[in-house]
């Protein structure tokens, strides 16, 4: 006879106030990127100097998930996600100074090592979040487990959206420095609010040898890779390509720029927070398996070439980006849901800072790989190129989870 899983109270609180922090984090987080890419845009740099902007961001983040993951399980996420929050607001002061006057060979290293801060400042408090759910669901709650992670996810990515909106509208109404100062004020605010999570929450007794930073379980290494190429697929399109498209190519302002990818990016997140309620109605009622996440990675390949081959057919460009962003928006937070439940369902309680972050380090990784592809790419084979590039990456995720196996009933159940 199975018992209801019992939640401890205090879990709870530590949860609400880990989940606080980085919703507060995440709007600058986007807002911040729109805000980059936009400036540096309109002072005639090119996409893929404009990509170079945003390298050590993805660079220092997979640096950050492999050794943030240590940190975290050394000293608890308490210091990975309020060490994030300042290393963001200092990332913000960074770049204040920066302006039209300066030459390119001296503003884009400024500026990346600026995001530098800011790509490490990211995923320590991404790390730290994440690790926080598998310390406060129970191990006999594996639907709630789901139910969770899909919620924090999912509505980090809508207010990553509401980020994208309010960069831009800060640009257009106080400018970039002032934008930068107001944002950075919002942080310190948060920072300051924050001050009751336990020190040694995350926190392991053993030591951790630097080899087992890398000796993964094969599920675990399975699911980086395809996470990988997964949120590569997304990006060497979603970072560079499509936002100087709809500005340069199709004529949008600042503001439907950043509205419309904000509308994005919310309704992403929401269908990701909604994922385990409408994968129960369609399917059995189980948490995902490994064929969930192999159906929704093959439905995802056919999009990016559907919107490709409608372009390259002289389609309206303008209804075939929008109808064709908002189908991949939809398949792609169903497999970021799946995703971001399975690592968690493969990992140990014990382990679980170290595997969260060696799998954001792959997630990284792709990011960074989108990132500079989507500037390369699209300066050379434009939106098209890019798609075609999004379908490859797509196929070869889909390839890796074939050999994915089912959770373990011990490890998440």
């Amino acid at each position: 006879m199975s018992t209801a899983p019992v939640f401890d109270p205090a879990g709870i609180r530590n949860y609400a106030l880990v989940t606080a922090a980085y919703w507060g984090f995440t709007i600058t987080d986007g807002a911040l990127r729109m805000l980059v890419l936009l400036y540096f845009h309109t002072l005639g740099y090119t996409p893929l100097e404009v990509a170079m902007l945003f390298l050590f961001y993805e660079i220092f983040g997979i640096v950050t998930n492999l050794f943030g993951g240590w940190i975290g399980s050394q000293f608890g996420v308490k210091l990975t996600l309020y060490g994030g929050i300042a290393l963001q607001i200092g990332a913000l002061l960074l770049l204040t100074p920066v302006s039209a006057a300066w030459p390119v060979a001296l503003a884009v290293p400024y500026v990346m090592v600026a995001q530098a801060v800011s790509g490490i400042a990211k995923d320590l408090t991404k790390m730290s979040s994440k690790s926080a759910i598998r310390l406060v669901i129970p191990q006999n709650a594996q639907a709630s487990l789901f139910k969770w992670v899909a919620i924090l996810t999912g509505s980090k990515n809508a207010l990553k959206g509401v980020g994208f909106f309010v960069g831009s509208v800060l640009l257009a109404a106080f400018g970039y420095v002032s934008a930068l100062l107001i944002m950075a004020s919002g942080l310190l605010l948060v920072l300051l609010s924050s001050r009751w999570l336990p020190a040694g929450m995350g926190k392991i007794k053993q030591k951790v040898k630097f080899q087992q930073l890398f000796s993964k379980t094969p599920e675990i290494n399975l699911l980086s890779g395809a996470r990988f190429f997964l949120f590569g697929a997304r990006d060497v399109w979603f970072v560079v390509g499509l936002p100087v498209f709809l500005y340069s190519g199709l004529g949008w302002s600042f503001e439907q720029v950043g509205g419309f990818l904000a509308l994005w990016v919310i309704g992403y997140g929401i269908v990701q927070s909604l994922a385990p309620t409408l994968l129960r109605r369609l399917g059995s009622g189980r948490p995902p398996q490994a064929s969930t996440i192999r159906f929704w990675t093959g439905f995802l390949i056919a999009i990016p070439a559907a919107i490709a081959i409608a372009l390259q057919l002289n389609r309206p460009a303008g209804q075939t980006i929008v109808v064709g962003l908002m189908v991949f928006g939809i398949v792609f937070a169903f497999n970021s849901a799946v995703h971001s439940y399975l690592v968690l369902a493969y990992t140990e309680d014990d382990k679980v800072a170290l595997n969260v972050g060696f799998y954001y380090m792959a997630n990284a990784g792709g990011r960074l790989a989108g990132t500079v592809l989507s500037g390369l790419v699209f300066q050379f084979y434009g939106l098209v190129g890019c798609l075609w590039v999004s379908t490859l990456f797509v196929l070869l995720a889909e390839l890796i989870t074939l050999k994915l196996p089912n959770p373990q009933a011990g490890h998440a159940a």
